[in-house]
């Protein structure tokens, strides 16, 4: 007897609880602000609400979102809060999480472009619009001999550059053989930490890594970049990879591109660029002189899910030569194989990057900059600039507090001038009071506060509010002492 049980939702009903979802995220937004940003649960607080086992029996939507009102929700600091100044932004918009919805409805696996050619040939075409916003050269456009694709973070990103910059420097025998020969890489002392475990994975280890020291603006000094090229060079050693930033995660420090490039044009090093947030800046005239020297790069990454509005993960890696990329880490097993493959008239975006399979990114992507069109992508980051500037000029002209980098963007680094333990103390009262949340890094030694602003709907009340609340914040330490 056939078996007409079935335990799958309904189109009808997942209509109503679509529906009904829709509603409860546009209510969390309205009353975003209503939660302390930072959550302010303990350690195995929410596990220790969770049962132990699974569920037998089927559950209702009903009871499966009450739970996410008392047991999840508190556990959530909230990153698209108006008063989310941490790390960096990470965020997103309605566009977004409507393209993203759409991407899940569909359920595409993106893997070859014979497995849905509007997942590849959409990203194709949205990546070259990029490409134009940020006035990139013809080299990384899918009309050139480069292109670009859609990773999920600036780490696999920069790990694709490691492993095809290895490749071409081994003349492609690593891949067959293991043997790395005497790789040396470069990076900055404040390049991110991805880099370093993309040097670990590749395989070539964080003793070739070397650590270029930074000038006063805590940006890579290419004189003692070469110097090291030419010791590596001396003692029989195989320089092959530079990573330069714009816009460091600690200090949003800018590297000189230019001269970076020419060095590693000089000894034949793959250049790779790291703009993970700052590159979005670039979309607006006045700010593309940061990317001045791109043209002389292998490659070059940034981050829509971090300041364009595009809900994480999206990254955007361009690369100026892709036969390298796809020598690389292209694998054509016979289950793979297709007519569109082997007519070579297509992207098979699976040899690309890591991965096999991959999502249809592009649509938020798309969905982003359609809704808001490039002079609206252009106002809003130039919105968070100018309220950054703004909070920079109250830090450099109160008598308490100091600027302790350059802020060329939307992040000001700055400090209270009582020393480290003051502003430890000070930033762990903030953020523990749930009206703001923000975050330190550490420079020349330094305890140092870090405020990034670049949440989609923060405005300048948010932030003249946030500047209020430290200043408050610190005379009440003051006042106890």
């Amino acid at each position: 007897m056939e078996n007409t049980q079935n335990y799958h939702m309904s189109p009808n009903e997942f209509r109503k609880q679509g529906k009904l979802m829709i509603d409860w995220i546009a209510d969390y937004y309205e009353n975003i602000e209503k939660y302390p940003v930072l959550s302010q649960v303990k350690p195995g607080e929410i596990k220790n609400q969770l049962p132990d086992a699974p569920p037998a029996e089927s559950e209702s939507m009903e009871q499966i979102m009450a739970d996410v009102n008392s047991i999840i929700l508190p556990g959530i600091t909230h990153w698209q809060s108006p008063n989310f100044f941490a790390y960096f932004p990470s965020n997103s918009s309605g566009p977004s999480v409507l393209g993203d919805l759409l991407s899940s409805g569909l359920g595409v696996q993106g893997m070859l472009w014979a497995t849905s050619p509007a997942c590849t040939e959409l990203e194709t075409q949205v990546l070259d619009w990029l490409a134009e916003m940020l006035q990139l050269p013809e080299k990384f456009r899918s009309t050139s001999v480069g292109g670009a694709v859609i990773q999920d973070t600036a780490s696999s990103a920069a790990l694709s550059a490691v492993l095809a910059a290895r490749e071409r420097k081994t003349n492609y025998q690593t891949n067959d053989s293991g043997n790395l020969g005497n790789l040396v890489a470069y990076i900055s002392s404040h390049t991110h930490s991805s880099v370093e475990k993309a040097i670990k994975i590749a395989g070539i280890g964080k003793n070739n890594l070397r650590l270029v020291e930074v000038d006063e603006n805590l940006a890579m000094r290419p004189d003692l970049l070469e110097t090291a090229i030419k010791n590596d060079v001396q003692n029989g050693l195989i320089p092959f990879f530079v990573c330069a930033t714009v816009g460091t995660t600690s200090t949003n420090a800018m590297d000189p591109l230019p001269e970076i490039g020419k060095i590693c044009q000089k000894y034949e090093l793959w250049m790779h660029i790291d703009a993970a947030m700052s590159g979005t800046a670039a979309i607006c005239p006045e700010y593309r002189y940061l990317l001045n020297g791109v043209e002389l790069a292998d490659s070059f990454s940034f981050n829509p899910h971090k300041w364009m509005f595009t809900n994480f993960d999206c990254n955007c890696f361009f690369v100026a030569d892709r036969s390298v990329l796809i020598k690389t880490l292209s694998i054509l097993p016979e289950y793979l194989k297709n007519q569109a493959t082997e007519s070579g008239a297509v992207f098979d975006y699976r040899d690309w990057h890591i991965q096999l399979g991959r999502r249809f990114r592009s649509l938020k992507l798309w969905f982003v900059i359609r809704h808001y069109g490039v002079n609206g992508l252009r106002y809003h980051i130039q919105q968070h600039i100018n309220m950054a500037q703004q909070f920079a000029e109250w830090v450099r002209t109160s008598a308490d507090f100091e600027l302790i980098a350059p802020a060329p963007l939307n992040l000001v680094c700055f400090a209270h001038k009582k020393g480290d333990d003051f502003n430890k103390k000070l930033l762990e009262a903030i953020n523990n009071q749930g009206k703001m949340y923000f975050t330190h890094t550490v420079i020349n030694g330094r305890y140092v506060l870090r405020m990034c602003i670049g949440q989609t709907n923060t405005e300048s009340s948010h932030v003249i509010q946030a500047w209020e609340i430290i200043q408050e914040t610190a005379k009440e330490l003051i006042s106890k002492e």
